[in-house]
C-alpha cells in the first residue's frame, strides 16, 4: 500500500511520499519542517498538516498520522529526541533530514516543500534506510547486461523502466518483475539494498532478459489513488501494459515472455497469468494467499513479538487495523462505504477480498514456479507456502522450492530474523536466481 507503516509484502517504514523536491529548501520550508516534525512527535496531529500541501492534506488526515506513529513506536520503541533538520539530497530530491533517536532504532525524518513551501514530502525511516547522499534515482545500468531505458504508459503518466537485455545474439527470453505492495521503485529499494536490480543483473548474466519498472503510486503518489483504488489499479494494468511492450522489444522471444511477481505482486502473478494468455510462465517470490487487513493483523503480530513490544504497544498497533477490518466485514463490494480504512479506500481491501489466487492459478495453462523464503516473518512459510503446497504439490505444471535462512528479499536472515535485516546490505541469493534462470531455459515457448 502507498502510507502504511507497516507494508504487508515487503516491509518498509514509511510514512507519506509524494512530490518530488527538487529545489533547494527555503528557510520558509525548514520553518514548516521543523514545526511539522515538532506537532507530530508530540501528538498534535491537527497542527502537524497545517503546512501540508492541499494534494498530500487531503490523503493524510490527522487521524492517519496519529495511526503511522503508533507503528513508528512499535517497531522503534519510545521516541526520545528530534535532531535538527539539514538539507540533504537523496535520490536526486533536496530534502531536510533530521535524527529522530527511539529507545531501539534510530530513525530518521525526510521533509520536502514545493515552490509555495508547503510540505509535499513527509516520511520517517529506519537511519539505516537512507541512502547514500550522493545517490540518484534508479538509473538505466547493469553489470552483466545492456540496459536502457523503456517507459510504460499509464493512466497518469509514464512510468519509467529499465529493460536489460544480455550480451550477445538474441532473441532472448524476457521477465518483467512486478514489486510487492508500497511505493517501491524500479529496484524495489530497501535501504541499502536493491533486490529487483540483482535478478535482473543475474538473470542477464545467464541469458535472460528483464524489465523492471517503477509503480503508479511511486511517480505519482496519492494522485494515483482515489475513492475507487483497486489492486488491480496498483499492479495488473501496468504490468499488462509493460508486458505488451516488453514483447515487442527488439531481442526478445515475445513467445518466451514471464511475469515474476514478488509479494504482493506475487499475489498478483496469477491474474496478470490469466489475463495475459501469451505468457510463457508465471513466477511468484513469497506469495501469500490472501491479502487482507488479517494478514496485517498476523504481522503486527510476530513483529511485535521480535520487538519485544508490550501489551499496550501491541494493543494500540491492533487498534486501527481491527476497527478497518471489523468495518469491512460484511461490506458490499458494488456499494462500497466511504472513507479511509487504515490507509486505503474501501474498494481496496475489497477488491483483495473478491480474489483468490490459488483458484486463479488452478486455471492457468502457464508452468508456474513458486519460491518462497525459509525465514520469511512477513509471508510466513508455515502459514502461507504450505497452502500452495497442499494446494500444488501433485501439479506437473507447478514447481515449489522453499530455501532455509531466507527472508522475504531472499536474502540470508538473521538469527532470529527481524525487520533490521532489510537494512544490512546484501544481495538475493545466487541459487534463487539461478533456480529462476534454470527454470525459464526450461520452459518450451508459448505456441
Amino acid at each position: 500500500m502507498y502510507s502504511r507503516t507497516l507494508i504487508a509484502c515487503v516491509g518498509v517504514t514509511g510514512f507519506v511520499l509524494a512530490t518530488a523536491s527538487n529545489a533547494d529548501p527555503t528557510a520558509a520550508c525548514r520553518t514548516n519542517a521543523q514545526a511539522a516534525l515538532t506537532a507530530f512527535t508530540h501528538g498534535d496531529y491537527d497542527q502537524a498538516v497545517k503546512n501540508f500541501a492541499p494534494n498530500i492534506a487531503a490523503n493524510v488526515t490527522p487521524d492517519k498520522l496519529k495511526d503511522g506513529w503508533i507503528q513508528i513506536q512499535g517497531m522503534a520503541g519510545d521516541f526520545r529526541q528530534l535532531g535538527a533538520l539539514q538539507p540533504r539530497t537523496l535520490n536526486g530530491n533536496n530534502l531536510l533530514v533530521a535524527d529522530m533517536d527511539f529507545s531501539k532504532m534510530p530513525m530518521a525524518a525526510l521533509v520536502g516543500c514545493d515552490a509555495q513551501d508547503r510540505i509535499t514530502t513527509f516520511r520517517v525511516v529506519p537511519a539505516d534506510a537512507l541512502p547514500n547522499a550522493s545517490a540518484q534515482a534508479s538509473a538505466p545500468t547493469s553489470a552483466t547486461g545492456i540496459a536502457s531505458k523503456l517507459n510504460v504508459m499509464s493512466p497518469y503518466g509514464s512510468l519509467p523502466g529499465t529493460l536489460v537485455l544480455p550480451k550477445g545474439k538474441g532473441p532472448f527470453p524476457a521477465v518483467l518483475l512486478v514489486g510487492g505492495s508500497g511505493n517501491h521503485d524500479r529496484d524495489e529499494t530497501l535501504g541499502p539494498n536493491k533486490p529487483f536490480r540483482d535478478l535482473a543483473d543475474g538473470l542477464a548474466t545467464a541469458g535472460i532478459a528483464s524489465l523492471r519498472v517503477e509503480k503508479r503510486t511511486h511517480v505519482f503518489g496519492p494522485q494515483a489513488i482515489g475513492t475507487h483504488f483497486t489492486l488491480d489499479d496498483e499492479v495488473t494494468e501496468d504490468a499488462l501494459t509493460a508486458l505488451k511492450q516488453l514483447a515487442a522489444q527488439p531481442g526478445v522471444d515475445p513467445k518466451r515472455v514471464f511475469v515474476l511477481g514478488h509479494s504482493l505482486g506475487a499475489f498478483m502473478a496469477p491474474r496478470i497469468g490469466q489475463r495475459d494468455p501469451q505468457l510463457a510462465g508465471v513466477i511468484m517470490m513469497a506469495a501469500p494467499m490472501r491479502f487482507d487487513i488479517d494478514l496485517l493483523i498476523r504481522q503486527t503480530r510476530r513483529l511485535a513479538q521480535m520487538q519485544d513490544a508490550s501489551a499496550d504497544q501491541l494493543n494500540a498497533q491492533l487498534a486501527p487495523l481491527i476497527k478497518a477490518r471489523d468495518a469491512l466485514a460484511h461490506a458490499d463490494a458494488a456499494h462500497p462505504p466511504a472513507g479511509d480504512f487504515f490507509n486505503a479506500p474501501a474498494s481496496y481491501w475489497l477488491s483483495a477480498r473478491d480474489y483468490d489466487p490459488v483458484a486463479i492459478a488452478k486455471h492457468l495453462s502457464e508452468p508456474v514456479l513458486i519460491l518462497q523464503g525459509g525465514a520469511d516473518f512477513q509471508v510466513s512459510p508455515q502459514e502461507e507456502f504450505t497452502g500452495w503446497q497442499a494446494a500444488f504439490a501433485h501439479d506437473p505444471r507447478v514447481k515449489l522450492v522453499q530455501y532455509p535462512g531466507l527472508s522475504h528479499l531472499f536474502m540470508l536472515a538473521g538469527n532470529p530474523p527481524s525487520p533490521k535485516d532489510y537494512f544490512k546490505p546484501a544481495h538475493v541469493d545466487p541459487r534463487v536466481i539461478q533456480d529462476i534462470a534454470d527454470w525459464i531455459k526450461a520452459q518450451p515457448a508459448h505456441a
